[in-house]
């Protein structure tokens, strides 16, 4: 009824999932993960216990192989599950029981592996790895999501549209520092839920992102002047001359605007400097 990646970035430090199906709210059911540990989608007739079983097993370092085999054994409905995981390292791993409805199956490899059931075809899976694999150089979430859209493009569960999701984490990469979630996005019930997905993703990169440093502009001289005027008009006016007073002008204005993650000291990032433009 489902169509998922599971995957680990290149660099081994962020984990993920993304997920659509002809289901109410499937990311309230499919995905979980942790930090250093794993990532791991249950569908079909989905067992939920899985998840928090399978990264109980990999946080003590079984091996994602031997966690599904654990878990898939230890299950009397085991034929109508489906289940894809990956590690912290190595492959991936993907199994479909012989009860699920076809299409059923998956592939799987270094970092990644990619499931459905009812849906159109192999080629759908096929699809998702042939987008997986075609932009390392992308964004881990924009991966992901790459993914599934050529899933969904592909054909998808035949049934037809309602849900997708995503969940990526990362240790310490979360709001503020503060946890490992660094994305949860769900859209529940939607006519088009993977374009529905990709827009909450463009938000939350402009609200969320991090500033690329190689982009920051020294917040001083006439770039400087430009901010304090802008903030005043915004109704955050400095309250002196003082580089310090500006930053917290700055940092005023950005947290009413949800934009406090792209804030520097004494620098501005560009995408936080277009907002306070328009």
């Amino acid at each position: 009824m489902t169509f998922s990646i599971v995957a680990r970035c290149p660099e081994g430090d962020h984990l993920g999932i993304a997920v659509a199906s002809k289901f109410l709210a499937v990311g309230a059911a499919v995905p979980a993960a942790e930090a250093t540990v794993g990532a791991v989608a249950t569908q079909a007739y989905a067992n939920l216990a899985y998840g928090p079983q399978v990264l109980a097993l990999l946080r003590t370092g079984v091996a994602p192989a031997d966690a599904v085999a654990g878990v898939v054994a230890a299950d009397p409905g085991r034929a109508t599950r489906q289940l894809g995981v990956v590690g912290p390292t190595g492959d991936g791993v993907t199994w479909t029981g012989r009860g699920c409805h076809a299409w059923a199956g998956g592939v799987a490899g270094d970092g990644y592996a990619i499931q459905g059931n009812i849906l159109a075809g192999p080629h759908v899976v096929e699809a998702m790895r042939d987008a997986w694999s075609g932009d390392a150089g992308q964004p881990f979430a924009r991966r992901l999501l790459a993914a599934l859209r050529a899933g969904d493009e592909a054909g998808g569960d035949r049934r037809g549209r309602q849900s997708a999701a995503i969940r990526v984490v990362a240790k310490g990469r979360g709001y503020g520092g503060t946890s490992d979630l660094v994305m949860d996005l769900r859209v529940d019930d939607h006519p088009d839920p993977v374009a529905e997905l990709a827009r909450l993703v463009d938000i939350h990169d402009l609200l969320f992102g991090r500033p690329d440093p190689a982009t920051l502009r020294d917040l001083t001289g006439e770039l400087a002047a430009d901010v304090r005027h802008l903030l005043a008009r915004a109704g955050h006016p400095a309250a002196g001359d003082d580089p310090a007073d500006l930053d917290a002008a700055l940092a005023s204005w950005a947290g009413v605007e949800n934009l406090e993650e792209r804030l520097v000291p004494g620098r501005i990032d560009p995408v936080l400097l277009e907002q306070l433009r328009a």
